[in-house]
C-alpha cells in the first residue's frame, strides 16, 4: 500500500485517477493549483486506485493524502 501525498498547499484542481483505475508509477494522480501554477501529483508506485481521498476544488496542505494506492 502507498500513499499519494501533496508535495505543497494548493487546491485540487483536477483528479486524473479515478477509484478503481491501475495506475503506474510517476502516472499523475492530481493536479494541484497553487499560485496560478499546475502541480502534477505523480503516484508513487504502480497498482490500484484503492481510496481518493479529496474532491476537486478542497484545498490540500502539504504532506494530506490524495489518494492510497493497493
Amino acid at each position: 500500500m502507498s500513499e499519494v501525498k501533496a508535495s505543497m498547499a494548493g487546491s485540487v484542481w483536477k483528479l486524473v485517477a479515478k477509484e478503481g483505475e491501475d495506475v503506474t508509477e510517476g502516472q499523475d494522480i492530481a493536479i494541484l493549483e497553487s499560485m496560478k501554477m499546475e502541480i502534477p501529483i505523480p503516484s508513487e508506485a504502480a497498482g490500484t486506485v484503492k481510496e481518493v481521498k479529496v474532491s476537486e476544488g478542497d484545498f490540500v496542505n502539504e504532506g494530506d493524502v490524495i489518494a492510497i494506492i493497493e
